[in-house]
């Protein structure tokens, strides 16, 4: 593994230390903003690091998204906050297991099948037991936390997988890791545990969306499974991603920033036509980006790699 450029660790501290201090100067609309940011950031981050190195499209985003969420209303008044953060982490990772156990054959268009059927049929499992088991399709979430804590908890976390990112696209498990992606034969024939790092690193990164479900989970205060399993998640992570570049592990970020501005503003100003807008920029980038705003920086030489 190459040696930490002492200037990028310089760096790291400086931008992320002047993230932390973000609220203290500025008003709640901002930090609501930019808690929506962090938010698709560590998604979009953790979604490339396993999708974008073994090129399987997953579309189960949601499901652990949902998993964090109903994580944090079933616990969150009888245990302590930390506790609560490991267990969404832990169940997140237990269903991660199983949809990786699952699709061990699986790729391509399967995959992504596969994944959203299961994200779907979470979705109507928890909304069938609320219904007919609970009594109410929701549950309401009443914890003292403020809107900076929760941009700082997500800052952190962001920081973590950042960092994540980084070991992992100098390390012999991200070299691995993509060259199963390029041909998981060869890989095999090389001597890789093909089955034992996919399910690593999809654990790992999966672990990482439920624990951002439950840090958002006090954002919204009452959830119920079509909001906390909400599909639209899935897509929009797949999108921002593309639209950032999947060729490094830091590509999905660049995506992250100019769709939830443009979300923000459809939002307020077009809201029967989010869906019909959101279509029209995953078919531009299809055909007009393919390696996203990453490739084009690459293609003119901003960057290598």
């Amino acid at each position: 593994m190459k040696q930490l450029n002492p200037l990028s660790i310089v760096l790291f501290v400086v931008v992320f230390g002047a993230l932390a201090v973000v609220p203290q100067f500025t008003n709640d609309y901002i930090v609501s903003l930019l808690i929506g940011l962090l938010m698709y950031a560590n998604l979009a981050t953790a979604w490339g690091v396993f999708c974008g190195t073994t090129r399987r499209v997953s579309l189960a985003t949601a499901a652990f998204v949902g998993v964090g969420c109903y994580t944090v209303a079933l616990f969150s008044e009888t245990l302590p906050w930390p506790l609560v953060l490991v267990l969404s982490a832990v169940f997140g990772g237990i269903l991660a297991l199983l949809i990786g156990l699952c699709t061990l054959r699986l790729s391509g268009m399967y995959f992504v099948i596969f994944t959203f059927g299961v994200a779907e049929m979470i979705r109507q499992l928890v909304n069938w037991y609320e219904s007919n088991i609970s009594g109410s399709v929701g549950r309401y979430i009443f914890l003292d936390v403020t809107s900076a804590e929760i941009y700082w908890q997500l800052l952190i976390l962001f920081a973590l997988v950042w960092i994540l990112g980084f070991w992992l696209s100098r390390s012999r498990l991200g070299f691995a890791l993509r060259l199963i992606g390029e041909d998981q034969v060869a890989a095999g024939n090389c001597g890789i545990n093909t089955v034992k790092v996919r399910l690593l690193v999809f654990v790992g990164t999966s672990m990482i969306m439920s624990v951002v479900g439950a840090i958002i989970a006090p954002r919204w205060a009452y959830i119920e499974p079509s909001i906390a399993f909400n599909a639209l998640v899935s897509f929009q992570v797949l999108v921002m991603a593309l639209l950032g570049g999947i060729a490094l592990y830091f590509g999905p970020v660049i995506g992250v920033v100019p769709l939830i501005l443009a979300f923000e503003v459809l939002t307020k100003y077009f809201p029967d036509h989010f869906s019909m807008v959101l279509g029209a920029i995953f078919l531009i980038i299809v055909y007009w980006l393919p390696g996203g705003i990453l490739g084009l920086l690459r293609r003119w030489g901003a960057i290598r790699g």
